[in-house]
């Protein structure tokens, strides 16, 4: 599969390298231009190479999003649509500034991404792991279950379990908080389970338990 990874940080070439090894192919872009990417695309490995932006909307048929939330709106709508989006980001309003529909608890912010994505379909994982965590515990030699957890949720059940399935591809497991109204509230900084390190098994009973 091609993936699109739309963000060069700590998350972004994390998961970049992960899929690479997983036997996809991988375009990387950042704000400042591929030209600043060499030595990124070199750790990399495989054939991932560097693009702008658009290109790598283009190129992915799955493409991961891991900028600042307080960036979202230069995402490129129209290349964007018809594709799954994996929304990677937070909302700090320290770094992005106030969001009221956030703060007031009317959207959440992979909602606020699914508005302006509006022909895409988000499904929002890898923002509730360490990048040092994405990094080293991934273990394709463990049952599902005994795997660290990355969770996901979204309003789509099919491209949930696709994420699903990239996500046990590189060796974790995931879970599904539910849609991205609920799931994106229980995954949010702060949240019981952010940053968390739990196997899938260890989050049932976290979550029964009424963290």
């Amino acid at each position: 599969m091609k993936i699109g990874i739309i963000g060069a940080g700590n998350i972004g070439k994390n998961a970049a390298k992960l899929f690479v090894e997983a036997g996809h192919e991988i375009a990387i872009a950042n704000s400042r231009g591929p030209e600043t990417l060499d030595e990124t695309v070199e750790k990399i490995g495989g054939d991932a190479i560097a693009m702008e932006i658009e290109d790598v909307a283009k190129f992915g048929e799955i493409v991961l999003v891991a900028i600042p939330f307080g960036k979202y709106k230069t995402l490129p709508v129209d290349t964007l649509a018809n594709k799954i989006v994996i929304d990677a980001g937070n909302y700090y309003p320290n770094r992005d500034g106030k969001f009221e529909e956030i703060e007031g608890g009317e959207m959440t912010e992979s909602e606020l991404v699914a508005k302006h994505l509006e022909n895409s379909t988000i499904v929002k994982a890898f923002n509730t792991i360490w990048s040092e965590h994405l990094k080293s515990q991934g273990n394709k030699d463990l049952p599902v279950e005994q795997r660290r957890v990355i969770f996901v949720c979204g309003d789509d059940e099919d491209a949930k379990r696709e994420v699903a399935e990239l996500i046990e591809e590189i060796g974790f497991g995931a879970y599904d908080t539910g849609g991205l109204r609920e799931g994106g509230k229980t995954q949010a900084p702060g949240s019981a389970i952010y940053n968390r390190d739990l196997t899938v098994r260890e989050v049932k009973g976290f979550l029964r338990a009424g963290y």
